[in-house]
Order: C-alpha cells, then sequence, then structure tokens
C-alpha cells in the first residue's frame, strides 16, 4: 500500500499545494480553530451564572444614584418663565467692532527742505512763529534782516517772512563771493551749504570757485551769526558825543552830577510785561514793561541825563542816565520827555511817559540795564 493510500490527508495536502491554495487553506484552518475557542468560551461563561454575580455587586452609576436619592418633582401649576434668545460671544463681537473700508493712506510728511513764506498775524511774535515752524526764534530773525533788521519789535501784522527749514542763517549770495570764507563767516563748512537739498547745488561744487548765479539766497544750516544792535552803547558822562549816530537825542558835551547808589527801584508803576523778555536770542536786552500810555516814568538811580530825545533806530523817544557809578539805563519808547541833556536826576524822579513811539506795537516800557565791566544785564537780576 503507497503512503498516499494510507495516509489519504498526505495526499490532499498534495493535492492542493500542487493547485497552489495550500498555504491559504491552512490560514483559513487556523482563524477557524480560534473562532471556536471563543465561542467555547462565551458558552462556559453564561453557562455559570457569573453576570448575574458581577451586575449584583458592582455600585450603580453616580447620575443615576443621585437621580435615585432625589424626591420626584410634583408638576408646577404656574407657567416657566420665557428665557430670553441666547447671543453667543461671537455675536456680540461682531456687533462690537465695525470696520469702515478706507482707500486713502497718510503718508507721513517728509522733513521740508525749502524755505517757505509765512504772513505776519495780529498777535504773532517772534517766539510764537519760530514755535509754529519747530525753529530757534533767532533762525526767524536771521532769516528775514532786510524786513526786521535783527530787531523784534519791528514785526507787524501783514509782513511776509521768509521761514527756513532748519535752524541756521540766510545768505544772498554776491559777486566775487568764495564759499569757503562764506561758510566760516557763519561758522560751518562748505561742505555743508553745498550738501544742504535745498540749496540745489552740484556735489562737485568747488568752494573757491562755485559758479553760484549772484542774488542767489543760500540756506545755512546751523549757521549763526552776531546780531547788529541799534541799541544805545554805553553813554557815560564823560562822553556822551558817542551817541550821536543813534539819533538828535544825543548830549554833546561832558558832564558832572549825581552818582548813583548802585541800587535799583522800579521804573514804572506795573511791575508785569507787556511784550518781550529780557533773551539775547531775539537780540532783545531789555523788558517790556506793561503800562497804558501816559503812565509815569521813574529814574530807577541817581544820575545824569547823557541821551533825550528821539532815536532814529526804532526805539523812540529815549532818555539814558548815566550813574556814574559803572551802571546806564535806558527807557525808551517814550510818549513824553520831562528831562533834558545834562542834568541830574534822583532815584524816584519822573523823567517822562509811557507810549509807543518808535518799532513799537503798543503802549509800553522798554527798559535795559548796562554795566561798564557786564555789559548788557537781565534787568530781572537787579529789579526789586
Amino acid at each position: 500500500m503507497d503512503k498516499q493510500t494510507k495516509f489519504p490527508r498526505l495526499r490532499i495536502s498534495e493535492q492542493l499545494a500542487q493547485l497552489g491554495v495550500l498555504e491559504f487553506v491552512q490560514r483559513l484552518g487556523s482563524h477557524a480553530v480560534v473562532v471556536v475557542m471563543v465561542a467555547i468560551a462565551v458558552w462556559f461563561f453564561n453557562r455559570s451564572g457569573l453576570p448575574q454575580v458581577l451586575a449584583a455587586n458592582s455600585p450603580q452609576p453616580v447620575a443615576a444614584a443621585a437621580e435615585a436619592a432625589q424626591p420626584t418633582p410634583t408638576p408646577s401649576s404656574e407657567p416657566l418663565a420665557a428665557l430670553p434668545p441666547f447671543r453667543s460671544p461671537a455675536d456680540e463681537a461682531v456687533q462690537a467692532v465695525q470696520r469702515e473700508v478706507v482707500l486713502h493712506t497718510d503718508v507721513p510728511t517728509r522733513p521740508r527742505e525749502e524755505v517757505v513764506k509765512y504772513k505776519v498775524q495780529p498777535g504773532d511774535t517772534v517766539f510764537g512763529i519760530a514755535e509754529k515752524f519747530g525753529l530757534k526764534p533767532e533762525t526767524v530773525l536771521w532769516g528775514n534782516y532786510d524786513i526786521l533788521a535783527d530787531d523784534p519789535h519791528r514785526l507787524r501784522p501783514g509782513q511776509v517772512l521768509n521761514i527756513l527749514p532748519v535752524d541756521g542763517t540766510y545768505y544772498q549770495w554776491h559777486a566775487g563771493d568764495n564759499l569757503r570764507v562764506v561758510a566760516k563767516f557763519f561758522g560751518v563748512t562748505p561742505e555743508d551749504i553745498i550738501n544742504y537739498p535745498g540749496n540745489h547745488l552740484s556735489p562737485d561744487t568747488d568752494p573757491e570757485h562755485p559758479n553760484i548765479e549772484p542774488g542767489t539766497w543760500l540756506i545755512v544750516p546751523g549757521g549763526q551769526r552776531q546780531f547788529v544792535t541799534w541799541s544805545a552803547p554805553r553813554i557815560t558822562r564823560d562822553n556822551p558825543a558817542v551817541a550821536r549816530v543813534l539819533g538828535p537825542g544825543s548830549c554833546g558835551e561832558v558832564y558832572e552830577g549825581a552818582v548813583g547808589t548802585g541800587t535799583f527801584i522800579w521804573p514804572t508803576t506795573l511791575h508785569y510785561l507787556s511784550g518781550y523778555d529780557y533773551s539775547p536770542a531775539i537780540n532783545h536786552y531789555g523788558i517790556d514793561i506793561a503800562g497804558k500810555l501816559g503812565y509815569p516814568v521813574y529814574a530807577v538811580d541817581n544820575g545824569v541825563i547823557v541821551y533825550a530825545g528821539w532815536n532814529d533806530w526804532g526805539y523812540g523817544n529815549v532818555v539814558v542816565i548815566d550813574h556814574g557809578n559803572g551802571w546806564q539805563s535806558l527807557y525808551a519808547h517814550l510818549s513824553q520827555i520831562y528831562v533834558q541833556c545834562g542834568q541830574s536826576v534822583y532815584q524816584g524822579d519822573m523823567i517822562g511817559a509811557i507810549g509807543s513811539t518808535g518799532n513799537s506795537s503798543g503802549p509800553h516800557l522798554h527798559f535795559e540795564l548796562l554795566h561798564e565791566k557786564y555789559g548788557k544785564v537781565n534787568p530781572w537780576n537787579f529789579l526789586p
């Protein structure tokens, strides 16, 4: 008897192998065995009674226990209040934030590089105009010498001023000028002037021969110069004739007379300003004291009159007292003068009346103090 007759399983396996399905049949048989074993286990578990035992001993869910412990509510005879409609936070956000579609975009203003014109308005001052354009007050004066002549009192409504784009000076070019010399005069370098865009000069400009058209105005950024002052120089009783350049109020002789005490009183009735304060930055070396037309003006200390009359440079009617101890006092824009050259006066004497003569925008007293050693000083530091 051969092996296939004796072992029929072997013969079947060889036939399945020849057909190429032996491996599939083996995998199918192994899965069938697993299924049968799981079915036997489930049958045994149900037959043993374990599900009933586990159900009896397991704890109830917390929510179910709490519900069982509470009494059953009885229906209420009152109708339930209607709840407000639900509004989500998203709805609130949508209603709270509202946007408009704007097609215009603001572009930051570029720094100004050119000179602009400004028409002086009533109430304007050099300080106010400078602040309006972000400049120093001296720049306003330096840019308008032909109009203001370095005197803030010359400012008048209706004047048209040059407003520089930066702090500095304004210079009109003349035939034969040398850029290196001009720059040195204003305390800058030639390159500062050449490279400033508002001057429209070529970077290759030769400082010695710049080929700039006469009459051209140049911005000198950072430039400075000394003010031209029309205030009285120190006029002593030993040489009062030095003031002849100021006008017909000068005195021409040598005088002797009263000598000051070295202390001062207020020169008029009111003790507050109605114009410019002491400010060397705008060439204003005195204080403008308030007062009405005709208010009295007093000598602040003993002394001799060395100037009494008209001043040609904007101060109007002026009185100057030499106090004989190194001090001199000046009283300007007077409407009346009550003293004369060479006269001795004493502290508190009335020497004139408040007015608005010369370059003045209204009645006030322009008052200055000058010392032979310290020059023009701030009167606030010496008046009581």
